[in-house]
């Protein structure tokens, strides 16, 4: 059986997508293809036949040429079924359901909410797009065939718009960033993976830097798109504690959490992160390394509830200091929470229970 993921903006092998699904679906015996816009050219990777429109030139172009390429190659795939990654591809979904294709949305973030907090837009504008994009996903999700949701946030959200909406939670793959060594042998060093912007506390996280008594390092890893906040931050005092490494690839990400005492998860209190479940949290808590998280309820109750690490309030960077030296200074209980956050993962938090119910959604739906 025959079954196409779209997507105009995630990279070709991202985690959720390609490592994830793409993979769980080759596993379970479906001819698994996905159309991409990165200019990469198309390849087979893994039994997943990745299929490129090309890059996109501008925004303008991604959200016009690109999504109109994007549904011409899959047009040429003629799956039983088609699965979306992108808000933008909704129009696609539409298209191929008038097609009479089958078509999953995957809600990745809460998108209206996510508009709320940017700060390139003003009030009104934020606002205006927020309840005009709220308005056009639930008139447009009502007609796919299933809506698949990342957190149970979304869930809630989704369900009462399409009554087959079904969470499948961004955890990690079993043992992939599991490292050697104790969490207790880690001493001197803090990380950060993934997106760097000064919403995701990267202002907040390199002043307590500079407030720490404790010596330690961070490694700060991922794309920062954001020069003027580079150029302000390694103006800093707290910037000489910092070793920037870029972005990093899963192999790379597996040796900077080798050694790391904790890992840091510090968004800003903004609508799309209070309910969010972000992946870093899980995948620290996978390797064995205790996190520091904001203070969100939500957050609260996997941090605590595991005794897996320390929560703080994000906005405040003496705060974050203190958990780093409460840490440094703890060895034993570096270790205890590294240790209870890799077991949790192994028992509940892992991509194994979220495969089965990828796996019986697309059961359920092709078998009608």
């Amino acid at each position: 059986m025959k079954i196409c993921h779209l997507t105009s903006v995630h990279a070709r092998h991202d985690t959720r997508i390609f490592l994830k699904e793409c993979q769980s679906l080759v596993r379970a015996g479906y001819e698994t293809h996905l159309v991409v816009a990165d200019g990469q050219a198309d390849e087979v990777r893994n039994g997943v036949a990745i299929l490129d429109v090309g890059a996109p030139r501008n925004r303008i172009d991604r959200m016009h040429s690109v999504v109109q390429r994007v549904f011409e190659r899959a047009l040429t795939v003629d799956a039983t079924l088609f699965h979306l990654h992108d808000p933008e591809l909704m129009p696609v979904g539409l298209k191929l359901k008038r097609l009479g294709k089958r078509v999953i949305f995957d809600a990745h973030e809460d998108l209206p909410k996510q508009l709320l907090g940017k700060p390139y837009l003003n009030r009104l504008s934020r606002l205006t797009l927020s309840m005009a994009l709220k308005a056009y996903e639930g008139w447009a999700c009502r007609a796919f065939d299933a809506v698949i949701a990342a957190t149970p946030a979304i869930h809630d959200k989704f369900l009462r718009i399409n009554r087959r909406t079904v969470t499948i939670n961004n955890y990690p793959l079993p043992g992939e960033l599991t490292a050697p060594g104790a969490p207790a042998e880690r001493t001197g060093r803090v990380c950060y993976i993934g997106g760097i912007s000064a919403i995701r506390g990267v202002r907040e996280i390199v002043r307590a830097l500079e407030l720490t008594r404790a010596e330690v390092r961070l490694d700060l890893a991922g794309p920062f798109p954001a020069q003027e906040l580079r150029k302000e931050l390694q103006a800093s005092a707290g910037w000489r504690r910092v070793d920037e490494l870029g972005v990093v690839d899963r192999l790379q990400m597996r040796e900077v959490l080798a050694r790391a005492m904790a890992g840091l998860v510090i968004f800003h209190p903004l609508p799309n992160h209070v309910d969010a479940q972000p992946n870093k949290l899980f995948e620290y808590m996978s390797a064995g390394v205790p996190v520091i998280a904001s203070d969100f309820p939500l957050w609260r109750e996997i941090v605590y509830d595991n005794h897996c690490g320390l929560c703080v309030d994000p906005l405040n960077p003496r705060a974050i200091a203190e958990a780093i030296e409460r840490l440094v200074a703890d060895s034993p209980l570096v270790q205890a929470m590294g240790e209870n956050g890799r077991r949790m993962v192994g028992e509940r938090y892992n991509w194994e229970s979220e495969e089965r119910k990828l796996v019986s959604l697309y059961a359920e739906l092709i078998g009608r």
